[in-house]
């Protein structure tokens, strides 16, 4: 996770040991009574996302080599470097130079941004692909020069989420943030809240999820006293959120890494998820955990009605610690005989600390030659790149009691052909056979392979850039979610067992339908907003139910609400609704309309006037544009409302000419 994390002493857990594991684990823990039902967290496997790497011309607000170096004004190499292993980058459409010399393979050393929404959307394919359940996005202290490459950051997950169907939730990091307490309130309330309109922002016992790192801990880094965590801890339960702890591993007993008298904090979360990167580097280490922590915690959870998600930790590949999958599987038993609720990966991205799981150079072939990186070989046992991220699919599977318990890691290293390189040929004749007024269907001739293809990844071409939009078994594809009138360039990959990617296919350009005056183009569409009060986010004016609604923060006008239509489309009207009930009494709101091309930036559509909303003629109100116009983003700004000192929507409905 964050610097502050990376270098905390190890414990010397063999000398707490209270018990021992035999060589065959036979011996299972009691099993835990969950305090709540399986949710998106409860039952799930979650890996933390950093989603913190930057490069210098990637248009990032921070503009920097963010997180690969030291200076971040100056490209990674040898002697200016942030991270302990390389990443496999032949997914990625767009990668960067760096000052490293060329891989073993000859091929340039350049590297991701996590910037880039094709890499993010990449990343949550491959949790798609392996069945990860939910994303706990990284969020340190927001107000510096970080917070707006990280507020970006946030709607880029957003996006990957709601796109591979997985689900995410932001977790806070309050490392040397000086003014925590009443900071993290500010930056939920005006920010970060809006996304659990996301039918992709996790959920929990029906409430959306907030994870708290860093509380309890003994370091300068941690200074904040219980009284000031636990009135944050309880703030978040008053807004309604199921909130979880990231804890010291001794959390339990107050003691070496936890501060004492934090043990009511601890308490006051709905679930513990316990930190113990530096605490265990090989199997014995982790089995020594399992009977010194996870059990005892387990317990304790149990007494307190806690639901409980302890950490696992594929091994620092710098360090030698993974043995080809053998440590990270042990930890993966040992929670699971323990009975936990959930569990917590540590980390997907964390190529600082060298404990990702995403894809990883396999060999020094991937490696730049001067940069004395080991790859995920070093102990002789050839691993596929992607061969952490299969291996935690089946940790859930187990956990999920999809496969039965077992000390043996089921997962090999290398899929059968993994020792192919030969991607395969490129796909050809792509046609688009149809199109409706938000669809494009594509067909193309099949690749060939010199194992066999398994399947074709479509993409949305703009100039240089090209962005998965779409994964297909089959030689055909329909495109959804695109906006009316409008031309779309589409290339077509495919793919081989052993991740080999083809050149593209040739381009086809499609343009589609015209809008219908009847379709509404806002229907089901992910929303934003200013703020909302309550349970009333502003994914319920896009939901097609009138007795569902959108409400903002109450008595802080201007308050404002958006849409996003999925592309550039022609708008004429706008039909805005409240419940129909009558005990929505007659009141009229000051709006104003906006649109543009992209989330951030917008021109003035609608002066601001005052619209009527009356139960007994359908409390609706149609606000129309002078002229058809294009716009993707179509924001709504309240500045006022004689019913109630909010700006309120039930259906907010977007339609063309």
């Amino acid at each position: 996770m964050g610097v502050t994390r990376r270098v905390f002493l190890r414990a010397a857990v063999a000398a707490g040991a209270v018990g021992s594991v035999g060589a065959t684990g036979t011996a299972l823990a009691p099993s835990a009574s969950a305090a709540s039902p399986p949710g998106d967290v409860v039952g799930k496997i979650t890996v933390g996302y950093q989603g913190w790497f930057a490069c210098i011309g990637d248009g990032a607000p921070i503009n920097g080599w963010w997180h690969w170096t030291q200076n971040w004004g100056q490209p990674p190499s040898p002697t200016n470097t942030g991270i302990s292993c390389w990443p496999d980058v032949r997914e990625y459409t767009n990668t960067y130079q760096t000052s490293y010399a060329a891989l073993g393979n000859g091929q340039p050393a350049r590297l991701f941004s996590s910037y880039d929404q094709q890499t993010v959307n990449t990343h949550f394919l491959w949790m798609q692909q392996n069945n990860i359940d939910t994303a706990a996005l990284q969020r340190f202290n927001p107000t510096g020069g970080e917070g707006p490459t990280r507020d970006a950051m946030a709607t880029k997950v957003r996006s990957a989420a709601e796109s591979y169907g997985r689900k995410f939730y932001i977790m806070y990091d309050v490392s040397n943030w000086t003014n925590m307490q009443s900071e993290i309130k500010t930056d939920w309330t005006n920010k970060m809240s809006a996304h659990t309109a996301s039918s992709a922002y996790a959920k929990q016992n029906g409430k959306p999820v907030v994870c708290i790192w860093g509380f309890g801990f003994n370091d300068p880094n941690h200074p904040f006293t219980p009284t000031a965590c636990l009135d944050v801890v309880n703030w978040f339960k008053s807004q309604g959120c199921y909130v979880i702890g990231g804890v010291p591993r001794e959390w339990r007993t107050g003691t070496g890494g936890s501060q004492p008298g934090f043990l009511g904090v601890y308490h006051a979360f709905n679930m513990i998820s316990p930190w113990m990167v530096g605490a265990i580097g090989n199997v014995g280490e982790a089995d020594n955990a399992y009977n010194t922590y996870t059990v005892p915690d387990q317990a304790d959870c149990n007494a307190n009605g806690i639901d409980f998600q302890p950490c696992v930790l594929p091994g620092d590949v710098s360090g030698r610690q993974r043995a080809h999958g053998d440590f990270m599987w042990r930890q993966f038993y040992n929670m699971v005989r323990a009975g936990v609720q959930g569990i917590y990966i540590s980390m997907f991205d964390e190529y600082n600390e060298g404990n990702q799981i995403a894809k990883t150079a396999e060999t020094q072939a991937w490696v730049p030659t001067n940069s004395g990186f080991l790859a995920l070989d070093e102990d002789g046992t050839a691993c596929s790149s992607d061969y952490y991220l299969r291996l935690t699919g089946d940790g859930g599977r187990m956990l999920k009691g999809q496969i039965a318990l077992t000390a043996t890691r089921p997962t090999q290293p290398v899929v059968p052909g993994g020792g192919d390189t030969t991607p395969p040929a490129a796909p050809g004749a792509l046609t688009a056979t149809g199109h409706t007024s938000n669809s494009a269907s594509l067909s193309w001739n099949p690749s060939t392979d010199n194992v066999g293809v398994t399947g074709y990844r479509i993409r949305q071409v703009s100039g240089s850039t090209s962005t998965q939009v779409g994964t297909s078994g089959s030689t055909t594809f329909t495109v959804t979610g695109l906006g009316a009138s409008t031309a779309y360039t589409f290339d077509v990959v495919a793919v081989d067992a052993a991740g080999n990617v083809s050149q593209p296919s040739n381009r086809a350009t499609v343009t589609t339908d015209p809008p219908s005056s009847t379709t509404n183009l806002a229907l089901h569409r992910p929303t934003s907003e200013s703020s909302h009060t309550q349970v009333y986010g502003s994914g319920n004016a896009t939901d097609g139910d009138t007795n569902t609604y959108w409400e903002s923060a109450n008595n802080a006008f201007p308050q404002w609400i958006q849409v996003d239509l999925g592309a550039a489309t022609g708008i004429k009207r706008i039909v805005l609704t409240l419940p129909p009930a009558t005990a929505w009494s007659t009141r009229t709101q000051t709006i104003s309309v906006q649109g543009g091309t992209d989330a951030g930036t917008s021109t003035q559509l609608l002066a601001p006037a005052t619209y009527t909303f009356n139960p007994a003629t359908g409390n609706t109100a149609t606000l129309t544009l002078p002229a058809t116009t294009t716009t993707r983003y179509v924001r709504l700004t309240f500045t006022a409302n004689t019913g109630w000192p909010a700006g309120q929507v039930s259906e907010f409905q977007v339609f063309g000419a």
